[in-house]
């Protein structure tokens, strides 16, 4: 089986298959090091609540219909608190759908996420 060979970083450094760069692992801990807790960014107890109420009537993921575990907010709230209580904000995701497709999704600057119904 053919195995990937190395890439260059953005530093110059050149980097094996599957490994990050020492730049890249600094720049990642320095970005972690200053976002805010889940906590913090309004993910509490009565979040906990809503989570569990909402999953209760909406237990199917909208994208692909697998059991949902994740309330996903359709427009990322970046901290608008009205934003992240809006219901008509949130959709119920199952872990793969939120982890590969949403995020990945974000990443790329797209800001509409609604039912776009597909297998994972």
């Amino acid at each position: 089986m053919p195995i990937r060979g190395p890439r260059i970083c953005g530093c110059g450094r050149n980097v094996p298959s599957g490994e990050r760069c020492a730049c890249e692992q600094r720049r990642k801990a320095d970005a972690d090091a200053r976002r805010p807790t889940a906590r913090e960014r309004g993910y509490d107890s009565k979040w906990d609540l809503e989570r569990k109420a909402f999953l209760k009537t909406h237990p199917k993921c909208s994208r692909c219909s697998a059991d949902a575990t994740v309330v996903d907010h359709i427009v990322p709230h970046k901290g608008d608190k009205k934003l992240f209580w809006s219901r008509s904000n949130w959709q119920p995701l199952c872990r793969t759908c939120h982890d590969r497709w949403k995020q990945s999704a974000e990443r790329k600057g797209q800001n509409s996420f609604k039912n776009e119904v597909k297998p994972c």
